[in-house]
């Protein structure tokens, strides 16, 4: 007899896993960066689990081809499948600014400051300046890929605020696009979403963190592909 599955006791096993074992990352380290970095790490490896392969999650910095960079990331979301390179030196990551579909924050509960702070952060990647060229093909070429959208958010166990996801969350994260939080997780009560129309509250009972993980990939793939970098743009550091 074929045993019985049950589609939606998957989802919610999911979303139990991930809360639970932020919880323990709370609980369990008294130093602020080690609770941190295993926090992190819980995020990090659902992304690296369950994102599509063409897509990489790593804590890293971007680089753009004028050499500027921006602050560390906890989490970057990037091309692997037509990015030429990443560089990786002592475990330290730098990934070329074209490659790059997303980036969030990743702390253990939101509030305003933590909400400005992934705001700024975000913006350190999304004012790089980024290369497209054209697209060669076999009739031709099909011209530069219009640079889309970075995805921004963060990432969090629970909330300071009660409601959790009440009016003075959606008041802190009404931005201008350049700084925008676009999607977020609070693991313990759900999760919000932002657009050019405004930001919205969703609450799935009992799978935040899953609807999360789902959300993100439908937006990825809206995103469609990353330009195609220029690499002699950067090849032109080689000579200084």
């Amino acid at each position: 007899m074929t045993a019985s599955w049950s589609l939606s006791k998957l989802l919610a096993g999911l979303h139990d896993d991930i809360e639970q074992r932020l919880a323990r990352a709370r609980a369990s380290f008294g130093h602020p960066v080690t609770k941190g970095d295993a926090s992190e790490h819980v995020w990090l490896e659902l992304l690296q689990t369950y994102l599509p392969l063409r897509y990489r999650a790593e804590k890293a910095h971007v680089v753009d081809s004028d050499g500027t960079f921006s602050e560390q990331i906890d989490v970057v979301i990037f091309d692997r499948q037509y990015s030429p390179f990443i560089f990786n030196f002592e475990g330290q990551i730098i990934i070329p600014a074209e490659s790059v579909y997303a980036v969030f924050e990743a702390k253990q509960a939101i509030n305003a400051g933590v909400i400005d702070y992934a705001q700024k952060k975000v913006a350190t990647v999304r004012r790089l300046h980024r290369t497209s060229l054209p697209i060669p093909h076999a009739g031709g070429t099909y011209p530069p890929k219009p640079l889309s959208h970075i995805l921004g958010g963060i990432l969090t166990f629970e909330s300071d605020w009660s409601p959790p996801l009440g009016e003075p969350l959606m008041a802190a994260l009404s931005q201008s696009a350049a700084d925008r939080l676009d999607i977020g997780c609070v693991a313990a009560h759900g999760m919000f979403g932002c657009d050019d129309t405004g930001c919205h509250a969703i609450i799935p009972k009992g799978k935040p963190a899953t609807a999360f993980l789902l959300e993100l990939i439908a937006r990825l793939q809206n995103s469609a592909t990353v330009p195609m970098i220029d690499t002699r743009a950067y090849a032109r550091w080689l000579d200084r």
